[in-house]
């Protein structure tokens, strides 16, 4: 298994697919995109299915999920996932993706095996989806969530986050769109993750400041702490359910007691946190021809040395080195 000093048992694998992305998202990236990996970086389809079944097989991983970048943009996902589905014990897995070409995709994807679907989707207004992401393709990922709903990819959750002066009063709007079409809506702290280092603590919307908008329209119970577990979305009943509706707030509550994380980049690093500083080098070990169980042992080793958190929540905490188009969301 993935055990940390802390006691904590890492079962939770994101597998970043590529750094690529076709949206240029403010909190993210310049508008001129960034150097991106070249291929003979990048873990081939065999490579990345061998990680996986490594980590399903010898370490324990009951969960993969598939980002970027932008997965979809990954010519092999579909059969990445088909693959994996074959694996024993097979893993649930799950995609987060922009919804760009999710509409030609999600039937595949789940016949390939893929359980669900997270979409990112941080306004209902096209012009302020341009405004932020630099592209106008706000229909296309209206069709890709009704296509991953209609396909059985449930539950669809859309994960929104919240700028000033962009989007900061659309929760409540968001939120009744989200109940009325049957998705389930996750907002989250705007993160340090942005290459252009633009991310100033003072001026994000908060966790706090999110509840106090929905509250204005909707009642929100909490749901007993027992029914998150490790999730990172502290979720709330709304007005008496059944619909929920989440929050992560990785800047001003951050879950690191909690977390059963391990993280795969598209280069082949083993990175504990989102956050971390360091990373291990397992395309290196592989294609020196190392076998599983040096594969696993390496793997093992690096999460032994995860930190006790983030360190989000203190005042010295500075962006790390990779923007998250490189490391995986």
């Amino acid at each position: 298994m993935l055990l940390d000093t802390f006691g904590r048992v890492a079962t939770d694998l994101r597998v970043s697919l590529t750094d690529r992305c076709n949206l240029r998202c403010t909190y993210c990236m310049p508008e001129e995109g960034l150097s991106w990996l070249a291929k003979p970086d990048l873990l081939t389809d065999d490579e990345i299915v061998r990680l996986i079944r490594i980590a399903v097989e010898h370490l324990g991983v009951t969960e993969v999920r598939f980002t970027g970048g932008e997965p979809l943009l990954r010519p092999g996902l579909t059969a990445i996932v088909a693959r994996c589905a074959e694996l024993r014990p097979r893993p649930r897995m799950s995609l987060t993706t922009n919804g760009i070409g999710l509409e030609r995709t999600a039937g595949a994807l789940r016949d390939a095996g893929l359980d669900r679907v997270n979409v990112s989707l941080d306004t209902l207004d096209p012009e302020t989806f341009a405004r932020l992401t630099r592209r106008r393709r706000h229909a296309d990922v209206l069709r890709g969530l009704a296509a991953a709903r209609e396909a059985g990819l449930e539950p669809v959750k859309v994960n929104a986050v919240l700028m000033p002066g962009l989007n900061a009063d659309e929760a409540p709007g968001l939120l009744a769109w989200a109940m009325a079409e049957g998705y389930e809506l996750r907002f989250i702290e705007q993160m340090p993750l942005d290459a252009q280092h633009g991310w100033r603590r003072s001026g994000m919307i908060t966790a706090g400041d999110i509840l106090a908008a929905l509250r204005v329209r909707f009642a929100l119970e909490p749901e007993p702490d027992a029914a998150r577990g490790a999730a990172p979305a502290e979720r709330w009943v709304v007005d008496g359910g059944p619909h929920r509706v989440g929050i992560i707030a990785s800047v001003t509550r951050p879950f690191c007691r909690a977390c059963d994380r391990t993280r795969l980049t598209a280069d082949g690093q083993v990175r504990t946190c989102l956050f971390a500083r360091e990373e291990t080098d397992l395309r290196s070990a592989l294609r020196s021809g190392a076998d599983d169980a040096a594969l696993a042992d390496l793997w093992k080793r690096a999460t032994m040395g995860k930190e006790a958190g983030s360190g989000l929540d203190g005042p010295g905490f500075e962006q790390p080195g990779r923007p998250m188009s490189a490391i995986g969301g």
